[in-house]
């Protein structure tokens, strides 16, 4: 004869096993596990796509452009796919009802805040134009800017940030992601620990803060992909360091490295570091009014 199973008691043995996941799966979703799985994938993919877009075609900037699409789009794909799989959860950060807003504000910030410092600097008597060259040399700056701007989110914002986010709350999330950001330019070769404390400071803060106010990675993708395209493919900046090729604008800059930034860039010049974080903060104050912030885990109730 078959036992007795009470409905109730099997009814709530049935909930708290789709509350509580097996041990294994909780495992791989805990933030750590998540952050040492996904990261290492999209920096390797990150590599790839560097050395298509800059090495294997190098002098073919169609080529160059397409293979960063391309690349970028795999990324895209990856990081669904295991925010899907593993976190099973739809993956709202990415989600494609707000793309196409959020993208070109995004664009349009980035753009109009390069194009602001260096006006900025024109003023100052440290940048002037000195002609035009053929648009064709805009072309390798945009596949720098496309793969840059959507793998760096993808990884900084959408993968560290948020996992540390879990754990630590968006503070200290903040903090970690943004001295990653910064640290991980060190490394170009025209990287200084000027260059890369300034880009923890402005960009570090404006990205994130762009992340947190509508709580999805469009914003900070179309500003990071902009700003890049605007530096080095329009007004023939080093850009962090990594990249220095003509663009659009004929570009004669002189003056003291404090306003230039040297050969790294913008990003290590006084004029960035003002107005780039002067916008981080006040979108920040956006983000803390929209209750967008998240208490560290052992705050949560």
């Amino acid at each position: 004869m078959a036992d007795f199973v009470d409905p109730k008691h099997a009814s709530d043995t049935a909930q708290d096993s789709e509350a509580k996941p097996a041990l294994w799966l909780r495992v791989l979703q805990f933030p750590l596990t998540r952050l040492i799985l996904l990261g290492p994938l999209l920096f390797l993919l990150m590599g790839i796509s560097n050395g298509f877009w800059s090495v294997q075609f190098a002098d073919r900037p169609l080529l160059a452009i397409a293979s960063a699409a391309l690349m970028a789009a795999l990324a895209i794909a990856v990081y669904v796919a295991f925010v899907r799989i593993v976190e099973r959860r739809p993956v709202d950060e990415l989600a494609l009802s707000a793309m196409g807003r959020e993208l070109g504000l995004g664009m349009l910030s980035g753009a109009g805040l390069y194009t602001l410092c260096v006006v900025i600097l024109m003023l100052l008597g440290v940048y002037s134009i000195d002609g035009i060259n053929p648009a064709s040399l805009m072309l390798p700056s945009a596949a720098m800017a496309l793969s840059s701007g959507v793998f760096e989110e993808l990884l900084h914002r959408g993968t560290i940030f948020r996992n540390v986010e879990a754990l630590a709350g968006s503070w200290i999330a903040l903090l970690v992601s943004a001295l990653i950001f910064g640290m991980m330019h060190l490394g170009n070769p025209d990287g200084n620990i000027v260059g890369g404390l300034a880009i923890t400071i402005e960009a570090g803060l404006l990205l994130a803060a762009l992340y947190l106010v509508t709580r999805r990675l469009w914003l900070s993708i179309g500003a990071h992909i902009a700003w890049n395209f605007t530096q080095g493919g329009i007004f023939s900046g080093s850009v962090s360091g990594a990249f220095e090729r003509p663009g659009l604008f004929k570009a004669v800059i002189e003056g003291p490295q404090l306003l230039t930034g040297g050969k790294f860039g913008m990003e290590a010049s006084l004029v960035a570091l003002v107005i780039c974080t002067a916008t981080g903060l006040l979108v920040l104050r956006m983000a803390v009014k929209r209750k967008n912030m998240v208490p560290p885990m052992w705050k949560r109730t």
